[in-house]
């Protein structure tokens, strides 16, 4: 019976994978979990979240995730330079970038050690730039004209930009401290007991839906190019994942042999960014495309040579961070916004590595390790807060790979291209519609992602119908009208201004209000609702505490055996082991025993 498994299949597909290239030939080990888990199909995952491959897997599965994130981390700069009046020659260009990556790297190791503790890369948020944009478009930061730019000195240039680079540090830092109260104080987490299936469906969908404008904008730049490589990953990853190359192994005892390895399977990403480069390389060598064709390899040759073989960023290095009042209140928009779109990203993420969904303390942990992440890319001087990431959490239903210890390879990896600056500027000649390509098949994935939660509910129903359809279709109108009119928000306050005009361009924000608050407000029983099918799916994918064979997915790397052993624990929000019922339930206690003494004592004053 257990050959019928298909965690037991798996199990000899990763042995092919480590224990063959290695020349192991120990019979692979069916654990209590597989026996258990007998006929119930938890996914197609290769290596699962707590699962470590060999450190050579790592290694490059690490740099794919990477050159996964690549194209949306060096895109941000792009876009955020202008606003800050950096000039197109500036070299600061590439320091930012530089220190994006470095922060994003700090952030992910952050987040999956000590965080949610799922496989989830940390990088500069687009949902900030509404934000920024809004902050640095108020009279006082506006760029001087081009003449008087020009005729500046090389110091006078710097510290226009920087000036305005420490407005936006200080918003960043101040409002990423809120981040980390709510999630140090469980606000978010008391939020999720109203999260319902139907609430999930347009929040996670809407993540890779509001997407779509970056993945055209990219792809639009060579639709040729862009489809060559949509056609080239469906192809590595779908159609010839079941595909195994023979390769060499050696070792002292038996020699030279010839092992399987699912080629296809493990690199899918990683090989449709290569094959794809080299395709644009031939072409552009053999002068089939045009000097300004997007999809050249030789656009950004220069940065190469200006770039410096290595640069450490460091904390204040664009001098001491300003706070404004107004400035902070609009980045507190960008941040809530980020807050909804990660709790959607959690979901999804858990969802894909076939893990149980994130518990409360989960969520709050997430939370607030973003907010340490956001703090920290403030003081270093990234230009942006830290999310989560949705097209790396697209990339594990592509490779198959959930493996927590993959992701931190791949920070260590963001960690040292940033310090060393030629080879970041090497990969940053990678055409834009390669990644333009890789963003329409992650986003897609999300999408469907959130789409697939509709199962839990009763979609023969009018209300879950008008509800999925309202939120869905007003989480794209409300943002683009929006977006078309700038400065249509006027309540006779600046900050108020900037907060509205954020959360409500912001389409993960509108969707998953408008699901909120009808799913919640209108009546419908549990099985129409989709929860009692979502309790079901919940208790079947969480693992038994007593079984000491797997670890706990959320738990901590360490102290846990302490963390079990007081009850202290328990209340607070961010502990493995936090109840938050128990935590409520002792409120509610407080109130009520506070309430009758007040009433008391203000008999006695009244007799008195």
């Amino acid at each position: 019976m257990v050959q019928d498994n298909p965690d037991y299949e798996l199990k000899i597909e990763r042995d092919v994978v480590e224990n063959e290239i290695q020349d192991e030939v120990d019979e692979p080990k069916v654990s209590i979990v597989d026996i258990k888990d007998e006929g119930r199909v938890k996914g197609d995952i290769l290596y699962k979240v707590d699962e470590t491959p060999r450190w050579y897997l790592c290694v490059l599965l690490g740099i794919q995730q990477y050159l996964t994130m690549f194209g949306s981390t060096v895109a941000y700069p792009y876009m955020i330079t202008p606003k800050l009046c950096i000039q197109e020659s500036d070299p600061a260009r590439g320091y930012i970038t530089s220190t994006i990556f470095f922060v994003s790297g700090l952030g992910t190791l952050i987040q999956s050690t000590f965080g949610t503790r799922l496989p989830i890369i940390q990088g500069p948020s687009f949902t900030f730039l509404a934000s920024i944009f809004a902050i640095l478009n108020l009279p006082q930061w506006k760029c001087s004209s081009e003449e008087e730019m020009l005729s500046a000195t090389e110091e006078e240039l710097q510290e226009i930009w920087q000036l305005r680079m420490r407005e936006i540090q200080g918003a960043i830092i101040v409002a990423s401290i809120i981040e980390t109260v709510i999630g140090l104080t469980g606000v978010i987490g008391i939020i999720l007991q109203w999260l319902t299936p139907l609430v999930i469906v347009p929040t996670i969908a809407l993540i890779g839906l509001s997407l779509f404008e970056e993945a055209a904008s990219e792809a639009s730049k060579n639709w040729g190019i862009a489809i060559l490589t949509i056609f080239l990953l469906v192809l590595f990853s779908k159609y010839l994942e079941s595909i195994n190359i023979s390769c060499c192994s050696y070792s002292k005892e038996r020699g030279w042999k010839i092992k399987q390895l699912p080629f296809f399977k493990l690199f899918p990403v990683l090989l449709t960014i290569v094959t794809a480069w080299v395709i644009c390389f031939i072409l552009t060598a053999s002068g089939a495309l045009g000097p300004t064709n997007a999809a050249r390899t030789d656009l950004r040759v220069q940065t190469i040579h200006s770039s410096p073989w290595f640069r450490f960023p460091y904390p204040g290095q664009w001098g001491l961070p300003t706070v404004s009042i107004g400035a902070v209140l609009g980045m507190f928009a960008g941040i809530l916004a980020s807050i909804l779109e990660s709790i959607g990203d959690y979901y999804a993420c858990a969802r894909l590595a076939c893990v149980p969904r994130p518990p409360p303390s989960a969520i709050n942990r997430g939370i607030f390790a973003e907010g340490i992440s956001c703090i920290i890319s403030g003081i270093w001087g990234s230009g942006s807060g830290m999310t989560s990431y949705s097209q790396n959490i697209g990339a594990i239903e592509i490779t198959k790979v959930a493996s927590r210890r993959v992701i931190q390879y791949g920070a260590v990896t963001m960690i040292m291209f940033a310090v060393l600056g030629k080879l970041g500027a090497f990969l940053n000649t990678i055409p834009e519609p390669i990644i333009g390509g890789i963003f329409c098949v992650m986003f897609a994935i999300i999408t469907g992602v959130g789409l697939s939660n509709a199962q839990f509910i009763d979609l023969h129903s009018s209300r879950n119908i008008i509800i999925l359809g309202l939120s869905l279709f007003m989480g794209i109108t409300i943002p683009k009208w929006f977006k078309g009119h700038p400065g249509t928000i006027d309540v006779g306050n600046d900050a108020a201004n900037q907060l509205i005009t954020v959360l409500l361009n912001t389409g993960v924000f509108v969707g998953g209000l408008i699901a909120f608050v009808l799913d919640n407000s209108i009546p419908g029983t549990d099985e129409e609702r989709g929860l009692i099918k979502w309790r079901e799916q919940g208790l079947e994918h969480n693992i038994s505490e007593g079984d000491e064979s797997t670890p706990l997915t959320y738990d901590l790397p360490f102290g846990m055996n302490v963390i079990k052993r007081y009850k202290i624990f328990k209340y607070i929000p961010i502990s493995p082991t936090y109840d938050q019922n128990i935590f409520l339930g002792k409120v509610r206690a407080l109130f009520n025993r506070c309430k009758p003494q007040k009433y008391n004592n203000h008999n006695i004053d009244s007799q008195n």
